[in-house]
């Protein structure tokens, strides 16, 4: 058995209150439970959780259940926490901060405690709050893989769909740094927003002739790249959109998309999943994960990008609850952040 390091600060305890879902539903609700104090490997380490990022996913597998989850289930995935417990040696050490996503196949983030491997985490440095760290994993990774994936170089052109959202605040800043020209499609209440963040051209994305006057903007040769973080008939246009051997990264699963417009277009379309980092149990993407989250934290400390507008949500089942049903409506612009 390994030797372990406990914070000198505090006795941890041998259960632990967490928000956990009984069933998937569409209208489903969060209930308090105790659970038992996770038990670590050598390699992992218990984490004392402060904040927990609420993100749309969260809200559409309580919708919709996953397929390894046994029930009832912890819910959340993005997490920030103090290390209490952690094998002698072993990097980063007990007192440290630290923010990570979780493994989506294992009980999630929403507790207060946590278990995770030691290599998945990034140190979160003394100038940045846990609350500021909490905004960044999710939606900042999706932003960042987006990106390399769609090999954005300076002086190309990229859309970014729903610019407003956590994702696609991120990604119109790093493709700035980047020197790429931004559209990007917002409600008109967020055009103010986005332009602030850096976006060339911003339109409504309920215009119902938003393709005609992006192509007045942007001109006969299509976007070099796209972020498709909408999916479903928006890919398709997109795609319209995009000139010949284009890039598009999705979020989404894949639409039927026609097969003429596949031959006119040749697009290079690449998925984008955080999750399937643990499920294909991939050392080098769950260490990539924290590499990338090293960045973002270091960007942050620079002030070379602004985070998403704060709201902070009680550790209460209903006020979670409610939290993640507002991720499913667009009824709020920001990001969402349980206090535990």
């Amino acid at each position: 058995m390994p030797n372990f390091e406990t914070s000198a600060q505090q006795t941890i305890p041998n259960t632990m209150q967490a928000l956990a879902l009984s069933e998937p539903s569409d209208a489903f609700t969060l209930s308090e439970m105790t659970f038992p104090i996770p038990q670590c490997a050598s390699d992992e380490l218990l984490v004392k959780i402060e904040y927990v990022g609420l993100n749309r996913v969260d809200a559409i597998f309580a919708q919709q259940g996953f397929m390894p989850w046994k029930f009832p289930h912890i819910l959340g995935l993005d997490a920030v926490g103090v290390v209490v417990k952690a094998a002698q040696g072993v990097y980063p050490k007990v007192g440290e901060r630290v923010m990570w996503h979780a493994n989506i196949a294992q009980q999630g983030v929403l507790s207060e405690y946590a278990k995770v491997p030691n290599y998945a985490v990034s140190v979160v440095p003394d100038n940045i709050s846990a609350q500021q760290a909490a905004t960044l994993p999710c939606a900042g990774m999706l932003a960042l893989i987006c990106l390399d994936k769609l090999h954005l170089k300076e002086g190309e052109s990229i859309l970014i769909e729903a610019g407003a959202g956590a994702i696609g605040q991120f990604a119109i800043q790093f493709a700035k740094q980047r020197g790429a020209d931004v559209f990007t499609t917002a409600s008109k209440r967020n055009h103010k927003l986005v332009k602030k963040l850096g976006a060339d051209f911003v339109f409504d994305y309920q215009d119902k002739k938003l393709c005609e006057k992006i192509c007045k903007e942007l001109g006969p040769t299509g976007f070099d790249a796209v972020l498709d973080s909408v999916g479903g008939e928006a890919t398709n246009r997109n795609i319209e959109l995009m000139r010949f051997c284009g890039r598009i990264a999705c979020l989404k699963p894949l639409p039927v998309i026609d097969n003429g417009l596949m031959f006119l277009k040749a697009p290079t379309i690449s998925i984008v999943s955080l999750g399937g980092a643990w499920l294909a149990k991939s050392l080098c993407a769950q260490q990539k994960m924290s590499f990338l989250c090293q960045f973002l934290l270091q960007n942050l400390s620079e002030n070379k990008i602004q985070l998403p507008q704060i709201s902070e949500v009680k550790f209460e089942q209903n006020s979670v609850t409610e939290a993640l049903h507002r991720q499913l409506n667009g009824s709020f612009t920001g990001k969402q952040i349980v206090k535990i």
